[in-house]
């Protein structure tokens, strides 16, 4: 298992109030030894003009559910993550429903993690996938 703190949906899902992931109404679902997961509207919020999902809105998410995971792989009590960079390629169009996002480390350092966020449809069709990349930061 990769968490150091333990995990409550719940929890994860009151620490976005009054941030962009709850402007965006993203949801935390679920979780295992090594995923977390999270999902997102596409409605008024999250599309862009042409009446799609926004690519920056996929970054919201794919960032949220990546840096949250992160945070919860290092002792709260001496660290914390921040982001360093986000690449998001943008696979498919979605236009209603909703887009999940599974978040798995590819790597969990003493000094960065690299996670893999893939985002599907409702029907389980890749729309995006990420590489988010975090710095471990010490509290001081």
């Amino acid at each position: 298992m990769i968490w150091k703190a333990p995990l409550d949906l719940e929890i994860l899902n009151r620490r976005s109030n009054n941030t962009m992931a709850s402007f965006c109404q993203i949801q935390f679902i679920a979780y295992d030894d090594n995923s977390l997961t999270a999902r997102m509207p596409v409605n008024d919020h999250t599309k862009q003009p042409l009446g799609i999902l926004h690519g920056g809105a996929s970054c919201v998410l794919a960032e949220t559910v990546g840096s949250t995971a992160a945070n919860f792989c290092v002792d709260p009590s001496t660290h914390y993550c921040v982001g360093l960079s986000i690449d998001v390629n943008h696979i498919r169009k979605v236009s209603e429903g909703f887009i999940t996002a599974i978040a798995k480390p590819l790597h969990c350092g003493s000094t960065t993690q690299v996670w893999q966020i893939d985002l599907y449809d409702d029907a389980q069709k890749m729309n995006a996938a990420a590489r988010l990349t975090m710095a471990v930061l010490s509290r001081r």
